[in-house]
């Protein structure tokens, strides 16, 4: 226990405050790592924090560094732990903190805030806001402590909320007055909380397990649905075992990729269309039937017929988009354990056809694009930039890939195949640019792993400046930044023929990779797939922190990836 010693009058006595309450708090409770950006009230704390063992990593921005505490709870399974200051800091983590709830990651947002009979009286306090009003909405919980007596009750709150159930984002205020609040050692050491099961299991129903089973084994074209729940629960072994038993084909969502090998007989990522339209029953294993399946229904799922089961710690997940025959509540662990022991010994696998089918279209698909990945041209296409990497992921299959763009995160997901479970993270639910740098950062200090980034050059410039602290803590990330000198594309033109450019397009020829050197790290230039190979290769080895300008044709891409039909288009004619 951390103290500080005041001299009583009339004896010595150990008091502590706040500041070392709240790091023994998070101490007890193992989480020594804070990702946040210093100031005012909190700069203190991070000096303190540091000073008793914790690691605390400053950033550029408080937005990358939560979106780092965000995937650092979805690797480790406990919050991940985000400190910013006041105001424009607190609003800047708050992005990241409604990331992290939509993308069901425990991530605790810590902000200092202003003095509370300030604030409710709105009389024009240092960065006022009422933080914890404007929070609520875009987490799963808020909290305010106001009283050091109080500290270690409301960490464990934050901690219980942020984990158990379906994970999310919970942000915790802290005004200013409490750090520097006394009490007594002993008094404060007995206010600690240690949870004790934070996250407990969520037994399956029987009933649910029974229906689901007696729904599978009527599919004649059964599909599995593998979402990034799945990976996050870390069941690895059983959700194998469940695919494999039951002989199924599975489709990964893109973070679930490598939870079983991109290369397993049974992945049918590559034959995508061909089981969404064609299968009847499906399914979801840690999956949402939102935008990214089309909402189960429409043109991307055929005519056929289908039947949903659905596994899903959220009640409220079922029948969100269309009726789910078969709910099946319950953690993922405990749910796909259950259909194991249901399924018995002698399960009757997927029929030979149908497994025939989608193996036939998944090798035609990727005998098709074969051809692509292996070009040398230069300036670089997508396909044979990403074909490149792919043989290196292949080749170091424990490295951790981070992917964001338009154009870069479409092709990369599906080209770049995964082999291990939670390897792959990227933009998640909302499709959003910006959480590179802070991703990188996380995944190397959480996993202790090489890191490789492929990022569109318009998705880095939101964390670019983070390259700084890549460098300043020493990590082993590789960053490839896709240029083609624009948003989408570099070659649109202003119309109006003005002197500015069209709103998509970057400066021409951009040297990303000077940046990296500004700060001490491998700065390198690529214009072929073979001296692209050979960068990240070297990169890789070293573990340096690296940046290589990989020289994109401005004109591959296309307008908003794979989801350009979400841009409304004007139905008016130009007036002529």
């Amino acid at each position: 226990m951390s103290a500080v010693h005041s001299i009583d009058t009339s004896t010595e006595q150990e008091l502590t405050d706040g500041f070392h309450l709240i790091i023994d708090a998070l101490k007890l409770n193992g989480l020594n790592t804070i990702y946040g950006v210093p100031g005012i009230p909190i700069t203190d704390f991070g000096r303190m924090a540091q000073a008793e063992g914790i690691r605390v990593l400053s950033f550029r921005h408080e937005q990358a560094a939560g979106y780092a505490a965000s995937i650092a709870g979805y690797l480790t399974k406990k919050p991940g732990v985000c400190l910013t200051v006041s105001a424009p800091g607190f609003l800047n983590g708050l992005t990241a903190l409604a990331h992290a709830t939509t993308n069901c990651f425990p991530m605790i947002l810590i902000s200092g805030s202003s003095e509370r009979e300030i604030v409710d009286l709105q009389q024009g306090d240092y960065e006022e806001m009422d933080q914890l009003a404007i929070a609520k909405p875009l987490c799963k919980a808020a909290y305010r402590v106001l009283h050091a007596q109080d500290i270690g009750i409301g960490l464990a709150r934050a901690i219980r909320s942020a984990v158990s159930g379906r994970p999310g984002g919970v942000y915790l205020d802290l005004p200013a007055k409490l750090f520097g609040q006394v009490m007594n050692a002993e008094a404060g050491r007995k206010s600690l909380v240690k949870v004790i099961d934070a996250a407990p299991a969520q037994i399956p129903a029987p009933d649910s397990i029974k229906r689901a089973l007696d729904v599978l084994k009527s599919a004649k074209k059964p599909l599995i649905i593998l979402g990034k729940g799945a990976a996050y629960a870390q069941a690895d072994e059983a959700v194998k075992a469940l695919v494999e038993t039951s002989g199924i084909p599975f489709l990964p969502m893109s973070m679930a990729k490598g939870l079983l090998p991109d290369t397993h007989p049974q992945c049918a990522g590559a034959a995508r269309s061909t089981v969404l339209k064609d299968s009847d029953v499906v399914m979801l294993i840690g999956a949402r039937l939102n935008w990214l399946l089309s909402h189960g229904k429409g043109k991307a799922w055929g005519d056929q017929p289908k039947k949903f089961i659905q596994i899903d710690i959220e009640p409220k997940e079922m029948d969100s988009n269309v009726e789910i025959v078969a709910p099946v509540v319950g953690d993922i662990g405990s749910c796909v354990a259950a259909l194991l022991d249901g399924m018995g010994k002698n399960w009757q696998k997927a029929s030979s056809d149908w497994i025939g089918a989608v193996t036939k279209k998944r090798d035609e698909n990727v005998s098709k694009m074969a051809p692509k990945l292996m070009n040398n041209n230069s300036p670089m296409d997508y396909h044979g930039a990403l074909g490149v990497l792919r043989t290196i992921i292949a080749e170091r299959p424990d490295a951790m890939l981070v992917n964001e763009g338009a154009n870069t995160l479409d092709l990369a997901r599906g080209i770049v195949d995964m082999y291990k479970p939670r390897k792959r993270i990227d933009v998640g639910t909302w499709g959003i640019m910006g959480i590179g740098m802070g991703y990188c950062i996380a995944a190397a200090v959480e996993t202790g792993k090489p890191v490789l980034a492929i990022e569109g050059d318009s998705a880095f410039g939101f964390s670019g400046m983070e390259v700084e602290t890549i460098c300043r803590y020493n990590l082993p990330v590789c960053i490839v930044v896709f240029n083609n000198d624009g948003i989408y594309r570099g070659t649109d033109v202003n119309p109006t023929g003005g002197p500015d450019v069209a709103p998509t397009v970057f400066v021409k020829g951009s040297r990303y990779d000077k940046m990296m050197e500004a700060f001490g790290g491998v700065g390198v230039n690529a214009t072929s797939p073979d001296e692209l190979k050979r960068a990240v290769n070297a990169a890789m080895d070293s573990g340096k922190p690296t940046l290589i300008n990989a020289v994109i044709d401005p004109a591959a891409g296309s307008e908003s990836g794979r989801i350009g039909n979400l841009n409304p288009q004007s139905v008016l004619s130009k007036k002529k």
